[in-house]
């Protein structure tokens, strides 16, 4: 099965901001764990805070199927991570031209 790709914007809303510098960095910890537990990986995290007026970061993900996106996405509602961001996100195969 082919590879599934994730692309996604996001901007952090006032409860990131009301969590300490230490406590943010545990949470960011998580969302880690959680997409390496699926066999997911970041092929980039990029700042876009400085050329965008709507969303602050962007990135894509590789996941090995459909399944293990499904499981990241449960995953991260049990982390509770929608409460501190915005996002935006694609799925998506490679297009073989």
């Amino acid at each position: 099965m082919a590879p599934i790709y994730k692309f996604w914007q996001a901007t952090f809303n006032e409860a990131w901001y009301q969590l300490s510098t230490e406590e943010q960095g545990q949470r960011l910890a998580k969302v880690q764990a959680a997409l390496e537990q699926v066999g997911g990986k970041p092929l980039v995290i990029c700042d876009s805070e400085w050329s965008n007026e709507q969303w602050q970061v962007f990135g894509v993900e590789e996941f090995p199927d459909i399944e293990a996106v499904q499981k990241h996405t449960k995953l991260l509602r049990e982390l509770d991570w929608g409460r501190y961001l915005t996002s935006i996100s694609t799925l998506g195969t490679k297009l073989e031209m």
